[in-house]
This record gives C-alpha cells, structure tokens and sequence, in this order.
C-alpha cells in the first residue's frame, strides 16, 4: 500500500486488522475496490446515457444489437440470454425502446411463433453516440488514474482474475 495514498477501502482493512488481526483481508483489499470502482463508475455511466435520454439497462440493449452486426437483429430469447435478464425484464426494455422507436419487433421469418428486434435507423444514431459518450467517461476515469502501461497491466490482471472466477 502506497503510504502517503490511501482510499476507503484501507480504512476498512485498517478497522478489521484492529478488530480481527488473524484474518487474511488481502482478497477484500481486491474485490472491495473492484466493486466501488463498478458503483461509481456506473453511476458516470447512468449519468452520460441519461443525458441521451436512454438508461444503462437500455443502452445495454441497443449495444448487444449494435454489436451483433448488420442487420443488428437478434430474438428476445438471444438478448435475454446476453444480458442475463428474466423474459418480463426483456420484455419491459422492449416495449419502451420500441415506443421510442429506437427498435422495432416482427414476426421471425424462420419461426413462425418467434420474434425479431432489430436496430432502427434512429436507434442506431443513438447507440453510435452512447457508446462514444460511455467511452469517454470511462477513458477519462481510466487516464485520470493510471498510465498507458499501468492500464494495459491491470487489464491483463483483471482478465485473469475473471477468468478464474468465472468457473467458480
């Protein structure tokens, strides 16, 4: 720990040396920061999408159609499956970026009783310009804090930590 820098997360580790000096607090030092980055940097992350009128679960939508490629269609079932959402949450999304005409639901050709989502022309526009916001956020976060080599070392941490996890 750097001793003249020191965040939230030491003064907790601090309280527990304190109280509970036998315990081995090195994993809470890692996941206890992993998860007030995600907090706060989700917040960032509401607040630039918000400024385009969409939410983050809505962005998260628009983006797994974006990134799924022309024609940026994909069934219910493939983005329920991609954002780990119920159907009913799926189907919430749906209903409010259709209305906003950001998507539009049809009839799947191949399977008569499915569906198809499908990008619009203005969802499309929006989620090229939410990303870029969310990006900006994120990259001015991340150079705020760390250098070049320091990210890309961190990432590279963070990749194998998930990977680890992940099977768990």
């Amino acid at each position: 720990m750097s001793a003249e820098r020191k965040d939230a997360v030491d003064a907790i580790i601090e309280q527990w040396a304190d109280v509970r000096p036998d315990l081995d607090t090195a994993a809470m030092e890692v996941f206890g920061r992993i998860y007030r980055l995600s907090r706060a940097m989700g917040d960032r992350m509401e607040k630039a999408y918000a400024n385009l009128g969409i939410s983050r679960g809505e962005f998260d939508v628009l983006a797994t159609l974006r990134r799924s490629g022309e024609p940026y269609t994909l069934s219910p079932r493939q983005l329920s499956g991609t954002l780990m959402l119920t159907t009913g949450g799926m189907t919430g999304r749906l209903d409010k970026l259709e209305r906003a005409g950001l998507l539009r639901r049809s009839p799947d050709p191949h399977d008569r009783r499915g569906l198809q989502v499908t990008l619009t022309e203005k969802g499309l526009a929006l989620v090229d310009e939410a990303v870029g916001a969310g990006l900006a956020v994120q990259t001015d976060a991340l150079k705020g804090a760390l250098d070049e080599e320091q990210a890309g070392r961190l990432a590279d941490l963070l990749r194998e930590l998930l990977i680890g996890t992940e099977g768990s």
